[in-house]
């Protein structure tokens, strides 16, 4: 096996007569297949023992290549029965892009002259590439796609096309030109790529989520779909979605090992460049599935940073979004690759870079140390702010909310702030406080108040933007009163309640009293009005964009204020 390496086949030859019987001596003499990797130059690169499926080449060891393209390695495999290429064969062919997969069925017969065991003759040959025609798979729920239907755009997965050639000699097949086979699928996958809506300056995502037994199909859907958004915000296209139903999270991979494969195969179908999960993933997890996917793979944390890394303007917002990124980066040294490289640009690699891994965590502790000093002083001067207005006695409200609520839309609706305003997730981040003049609750006499737009929240805020985050929630926290507005049109808007109590339950000072203010009611439905105005009683309902409700929210202002101070 250790001469096939010096083997050298003409460029224009899917393969000769000599090396596929001398492959198929070598199979029959140790009874088990054998496959050959030849690239373009026709060199040999790799041998191994098994079929197709057991020695295809790590996607991290493959050539770059895109949908457009294929990888410039062609497979010979001898296969001890007769019978066509299988789908295990075929598929192991797909996920490496091969220029093409060639079988021979063999037999042996008789034994050696030097008595060195049987020998094998090629009985017969299969060549079978991949096609540029798109065909699909409907989606199958034993595999775990439960619940998450409406965010895929035809409920199917994209899957490769291949065709087979019948079964042929080794004269034919030898006699097959190589080169020109080849031109013509790339011309055609080049097609096909260019056909499509693609931006090269926009990752192409592959959303991987996981239902375990602690979520509901409904609840799953919305984080699936609230992902898709966060990826679309931070710039990415999502190219297709796959979740998997487990009872827990498989600890080396999260998803199971067919489903890894399932994606890898999606991401080289698909010719994506990222695959985002669901949830949190661990250094380990996230260097066990890039070996096996053959692509960047990132968690939802990594995407929020990416966008708040993007939003930040201010220098406050700047500083607490690098020290966010630093502390994620610090456990996920280890690993990153050669040289530990991860520059280039797209999601999951804006902000600071690595070089080598010692030098770079020193550098980083230091550059955390630097970066906790600066928040701590800016933290200082925003508590000396609020001394001031407290020494004023102008009480204040924070406006708090999922992200995406509608909080920059009402504060300039209601004082001509002019903060920006954009339908994304985090669109801003910064704060923005301004004065306000509300009717007075006992005499009605016009009263000033102060009214702050925080950073929004969102389901599991990871830890690293809470702990960065703490100068500007501690907006929230220093307020006399919050004022709690919900996106009443997004399907989701009780979980987004209950999220935003949730992180409010676990700040460090307990904040005022709260006003809960639905938003949108123009885009909601009547039964979902209804079921608002049942739940919550209590509760303003306006529309910041079409200026319903405000004279309301105004009043309900003043009193909420007046509660808070006297209350005191």
């Amino acid at each position: 096996m250790q001469r096939l390496y010096h083997q050298r086949l003409p460029g224009d030859r899917v393969t000769t007569p000599e090396f596929s019987q001398r492959l198929a001596a070598i199979s029959t003499e140790i009874n088990l297949p054998v496959c050959a990797y030849i690239n373009r130059r026709g060199q040999v690169i790799r041998v191994g023992v098994g079929t197709p499926r057991q020695t295809q080449i790590p996607p991290l060891e493959l050539p770059r290549y895109g949908a457009e393209r294929l990888s410039g390695i062609r497979c010979v495999a001898t296969h001890l029965k007769s019978e066509p290429p299988n789908d295990s064969a075929l598929t192991a062919m797909a996920m490496q892009r091969l220029d093409a997969l060639v079988v021979l069925n063999i037999t042996g017969t008789g034994f050696t002259k030097r008595g060195g065991g049987a020998t094998g003759y090629v009985k017969e040959a299969y060549l079978a590439h991949l096609t540029a025609q798109d065909t699909r798979i409907s989606v199958n729920t034993n595999s775990g796609n439960n619940g998450a239907s409406e965010n895929d755009k035809d409920n199917s997965l994209p899957t490769p096309s291949w065709h087979i050639s019948p079964p042929m000699s080794l004269d034919v097949l030898s006699n097959q030109d190589f080169i020109d086979l080849v031109e013509e699928l790339e011309q055609e996958f080049q097609r096909e790529f260019s056909g499509q809506d693609v931006s090269s300056d926009r990752d192409r995502v592959v959303i991987v989520g996981v239902m375990t037994d602690k979520t509901t199909a409904h609840q799953f859907q919305d984080i699936v779909i609230e992902l898709g958004r966060l990826v679309d915000t931070a710039g990415g296209e999502v190219l297709q979605t796959m979740w998997q139903k487990r009872s827990r999270v498989h600890p080396q991979t999260v998803v199971g090992e067919g489903k890894v494969q399932e994606i890898a195969l999606t991401a080289q179908t698909l010719g994506a460049n990222l695959v985002v999960f669901d949830r949190d993933l661990s250094p380990s997890q996230v260097r066990n599935l890039e070996a096996q996917i053959g692509v960047r793979v990132v968690d939802r944390t990594e995407v929020i940073l990416d966008i708040f890394a993007q939003r930040a303007q201010s220098r406050a917002g700047k500083l607490q979004v690098e020290l966010a990124q630093l502390e994620y980066m610090m456990p996920r040294l280890t690993g990153r690759g050669q040289a530990m490289s991860r520059l280039g640009g797209g999601i999951g690699t804006r902000g600071p870079g690595e070089t080598k891994l010692e030098t770079e965590r020193r550098a980083i502790s230091k550059r955390i140390s630097r970066l906790q000093q600066e928040v701590n002083q800016l933290q200082a001067h925003r508590s000396r702010l609020r001394q001031r207005r407290q020494h004023e006695q102008i009480p204040s409200i924070a406006v708090v909310g999922y992200t995406n609520a509608g909080k920059s839309t009402l504060l300039n609706t209601l004082t001509n702030a002019e903060v920006y305003v954009a339908d994304q997730l985090f669109a801003t981040l910064d704060p923005t406080t301004r004065r306000l003049i509300v009717p007075g609750a006992t005499n009605n006499i016009p009263q000033e108040i102060l009214i702050t737009d925080t950073v929004g929240f969102i389901h599991e805020l990871p830890d690293a933007l809470m702990d960065a985050f703490r100068a500007t929630l501690e907006e929230v926290t220093e307020a006399d009163a919050l004022l709690h507005l919900v996106d009443l049109s997004h399907p989701a808007w009780l979980s987004h309640v209950r999220a935003v109590r949730d992180i409010l339950g676990i700040m460090p000072i307990t904040p005022g009293p709260a006003l809960v203010v639905f938003n949108k009611i123009d885009k909601a439905s009547s039964e979902t009005l209804a079921l608002a105005r049942e739940e919550f009683p209590m509760a303003v309902f306006i529309s910041a964009s079409e200026r319903l409700g405000l004279e309301t929210l105004r009043q309900r202002l003043g009193q909420l204020i007046h509660y808070a101070v006297s209350s005191q």
